[in-house]
């Protein structure tokens, strides 16, 4: 077995993506991964740490598990190219999703500034 082969056990897989247990028993109970079972252990492929790769990814921009779960199946039963025009529409609908977060966090900085200028310079006022 080559090293791009190797096996990972439960807990290698867990700390190699510094996921909870809990976090990676889940992540096989809605079927995003599915490990090689002996008896009790577990044993995750390269195919299994290349999906928790992208299952990351999609999680740290914002998917949520029911979209990155859809995504992963288009390529079980689809292939490659039909999961990345898959993927460009995802891609297209976040992005306009984490805009819209932005500019709504840009606008919250920007009032809880103009607040806490406004206490502040009162604060000033009444110790001058």
């Amino acid at each position: 077995m080559t090293e791009s082969e190797k096996l990972l056990s439960f807990k290698e897989m867990c700390a190699k993506f510094d996921v909870t247990p809990r976090t990676l028993r889940y992540y096989e109970y809605i079927e995003l991964l599915s490990p090689i079972r002996e008896g009790r252990a577990r044993y995750y492929t390269p195919r299994e740490v290349a999906r928790m790769t992208l299952i990351l990814r999609g999680r740290r921009w914002g998917f949520s598990l029911e979209d990155i779960r859809q995504w992963l199946l288009i390529y079980d039963q689809m292939g490659t190219e039909a999961q990345m025009q898959a993927w460009v529409d995802l891609a297209d609908r976040q992005i306009v999703e984490l805009q819209t977060q932005l500019d709504q966090l840009r606008s919250a900085v920007d009032e809880l500034r103009e607040t806490r200028d406004e206490v502040a310079r009162s604060l000033g006022e009444r110790t001058g």
